[in-house]
């Protein structure tokens, strides 16, 4: 394990660079999701990652769960899975009962596919997702520290799978839709080694981040400064959504308390103790669009989430 230099955003700077290296010797064009990752571990959110497939959204994962140093685990979420297959269950030794620990008591779960399994399994990761903890026979069961759930879907996919339902997507602090990487990505993909059709190994990547990196990432990120004239423009912009004809159901105030959140850790990261306008605008999207249900008429018309979320960052003045 490495160990962190200086502290405050500097140290945090460069474990992301740290990281970015590392994730980078196997997976190409990944930076979004990287970046995606470590803030919603320093705001203590969940990241869903949707895209076609063959993209690396898997391999991505299990390289950062490795650069991270952490615990991790993955689910591969199928028709057949039961919710004590996620949290733990019950089980008779010795003539007692004694809690048998699900793969969720880790620090970063893999939810593989998390769109194919039914709403009763899906929703046995809400409580660990918000409360950080499973209750089991009126007992609760406290997770580890860091706990992050990284869930990946199929979005252009629908047979056979049980979309998200609005309650637990709000769950999620950031959805991030990784689409088909450059051509020049794609080009140093093919300079990578591989066997065959194997992808490359993830054991090559070293892990950069311990679980004490992320508690001064989060005190860093806590004493960031936001300025009255960029807290009422995340205000603005969440009261906004509500506001704008093609939505029928406008962002929560947690929508915009995780905004705040994933905006601090942004600017934790650029290495920078305040946060801008841009650093809210940047993320407003990824933030708010999944907590969106547009109107009939919007989706008839092709007009999605991310276009109201845009069309509300441009019609707030932004503070100087």
């Amino acid at each position: 394990m490495t160990t962190s230099p200086e502290s405050g955003t500097a140290a945090t700077v460069a474990l992301r660079r740290a990281l970015h290296e590392q994730v980078g010797q196997i997976v190409v064009g990944q930076t979004a999701m990287i970046d995606a990752t470590l803030v919603a571990l320093i705001a203590g959110g969940h990241v869903l990652l949707e895209g076609p497939p063959g993209v690396a959204k898997t391999l991505a994962v299990n390289a950062m769960v490795r650069a991270c140093g952490l615990e991790g685990r993955r689910i591969q979420f199928t028709p057949d899975l039961l919710p004590s297959d996620v949290t733990g269950t019950l089980t008779l030794r010795g003539g007692e009962l004694v809690f048998r620990s699900g793969p969720v008591f880790t620090n970063m779960l893999l939810a593989d596919e998390i769109n194919r399994t039914p709403p009763k399994t899906q929703a046995a990761l809400l409580e660990a997702m918000q409360e950080r903890q499973v209750t089991v026979d009126g007992v609760a069961h406290p997770l580890p520290e860091p706990f992050i759930v990284l869930a990946t879907q199929n979005e252009i996919e629908f047979e056979g799978t049980y979309p998200l339902p609005e309650s637990q997507l709000d769950r999620f602090l950031l959805r991030l839709t990784i689409g088909y990487p450059s051509e020049e990505d794609e080009r140093r993909m093919l300079s990578l080694q591989h066997r065959g059709a194997t992808p490359s190994d993830v054991a090559q990547v070293q892990p950069v981040i311990s679980a004490a990196d992320i508690v001064a990432a989060r005190a860093t990120a806590d004493a960031v400064v936001v300025s009255d004239e960029v807290a009422q423009y995340i205000v603005s912009i969440v009261r906004r959504t509500r506001e704008l004809p093609s939505v029928a159901l406008g962002a929560s105030p947690r929508a915009m308390v995780h905004l705040l959140a994933a905006a601090k850790a942004t600017a934790t990261l650029a290495g920078r103790d305040f946060v801008t306008p841009d650093d809210v605008a940047s993320l407003a999207g990824a933030v708010l669009a999944h907590r969106l249900v547009l109107t009939a008429d919007a989706e008839l018309d092709r007009f999605s989430p991310y276009d109201a979320v845009a069309t509300a960052v441009r019609t707030v003045p932004v503070p100087r």
